[in-house]
């Protein structure tokens, strides 16, 4: 039986409990082995507790486990008999910014915890701006530590009613506020007694029924070559396949398409999944596809429908987010990956940095260093096909990368 997947990622300030909610989320599913479990019971004995420290589940560098805080992104898999999930439990502290983004740059949801007794603070603003930025679509809002307060509606209410407010203001649509005590297991996966006046889902019922990805047939077809498949067999002389995981959109037998950034077109005249014909395939499917035209594509290039192509571009504006600890300037020279491509480039100007206090895009031409989200132009030494990260998630983000050691120095998403 194949699952449908939803990867979504924990943000909170410190100490607001997200290792504990996910421990508990882990736990309560079943998904922890028995050993693991038994490691978590031991350290926490030692430690003089009374029950096992679900956190222990997921602050897993030994840093995390000294200190009491999460500071790496934590993966875990996890799977319910309705879904599959992929988390990341990124850390709260505004020092480790750079980790939050690159934990939730890949989700469908942020589940954003808040302490019922503190409210929406900086961070909280911050971490839902973020989410905003990265086009995550649906938030989940753990109102935690409810067993604090009693479990007062009121003191619920007030959180939630804040926090919508900053939503409404980001632009995120979906909001579900959720009261939790992670330490006490109400409301994650069990719902008990102490909120009965709560009628909406508890937290895994609702990440199990949150709209997973959305109609490929509401976008553009998108589709960056990986590979070109030549087998060159004496049962396939003439075989050139042209493979990559699609990116949007539907594409079908007889479609003509056009090659980006160079815009010779050609008719599909075949499509392969895992070696089989089919007549369509979809986004996220990795694909192979035939072309009627022996046209010269490179790896890197993108296939996109004809009634709605990409743009061609040797510049490229977008909002950075340093993760590196070189900082970004004008005038400094470094490569910028977009998809399978890299292209040598200059940094043509930096304009403004977000304010991650006022959350407000200030003016700003020095440098940005590491944890800093701005944006920047950058002249491009060869053309590339991008998109607007609004439209396109994936044909719109690009990396920047070391000219000298390749290091990543910067996440970007492009506006076009």
């Amino acid at each position: 039986m194949t699952h449908e997947l939803l990867r979504f990622a924990t943000a909170g300030s410190v100490d607001d409990g997200k290792s504990t909610l996910v421990g508990r989320l882990l736990h309560d599913t079943k998904s922890v082995l028995v050993d693991q479990l038994a490691a978590i019971e031991r350290v926490s004995s030692d430690r003089g507790m009374e029950s096992a420290d679900l956190a222990l589940l997921t602050d897993g560098l030994r840093a995390e486990r000294e200190q009491g805080i999460t500071i790496d992104v934590a993966y875990r898999y996890f799977s319910t008999p309705k879904r599959s999930f992929i988390l990341a439990d990124t850390p709260g502290h505004v020092q480790y910014t750079r980790n939050m983004v690159t934990g939730a740059s890949t989700a469908e949801l942020a589940l954003v915890l808040v302490d019922v007794r503190h409210g929406v603070v900086e961070q909280t603003r911050r971490h839902a701006a973020i989410a905003a930025l990265l086009g995550i679509r649906h938030v989940a809002l753990a109102v935690n530590k409810m067993d604090l307060v009693d479990y007062s509606q009121t003191e619920f209410e007030s959180v939630r009613d804040q926090f919508l407010a900053i939503a409404k203001d980001l632009g995120i649509e979906d909001v579900v506020a959720i009261p939790v005590s992670a330490l006490v297991g109400n409301n994650v996966v069990d719902r008990l007694e102490d909120t009965r006046w709560y009628e909406g889902p508890t937290m895994l019922e609702h990440l199990e029924s949150v709209s997973v990805g959305s109609d490929p047939s509401e976008s553009a077809f998108r589709m960056p070559v990986q590979y070109i498949n030549r087998p060159r067999t004496s049962d396939l002389p003439d075989y050139r396949g042209y493979s990559g995981r699609i990116a949007g959109g539907v594409v079908l037998v007889g479609d003509e398409l056009s090659i980006a950034p160079s815009g010779r077109t050609s008719k599909v005249t075949g499509i392969e999944v895992l070696g089989q014909p089919v007549e369509y395939a979809f986004a996220p499917q990795s694909v192979t596809i035939l072309l009627a035209d022996d046209v010269d594509i490179d790896r890197g290039d993108v296939l996109v429908t004809v009634a709605a192509p990409m743009s061609d571009t040797r510049e490229i504006t977008g909002t950075i987010c340093v993760v590196g600890d070189v900082s970004i300037s004008s005038g400094q020279r470094l490569l910028v990956r977009v998809g399978p491509k890299t292209v040598r480039a200059l940094v043509g100007s930096v304009s403004d940095r977000l304010d991650l206090e006022t959350l407000e895009h200030l003016p700003h031409t020095g440098p940005l260093t590491v944890n800093d989200l701005g944006t920047i132009t950058l002249r491009l030494a060869d053309p590339v096909a991008l998109d607007s990260y609004t439209d396109n998630r994936t044909t719109g983000a690009f990396v920047l990368v070391d000219d000298q050691d390749g290091s990543t120095l910067a996440g970007g998403m492009a506006k076009c």
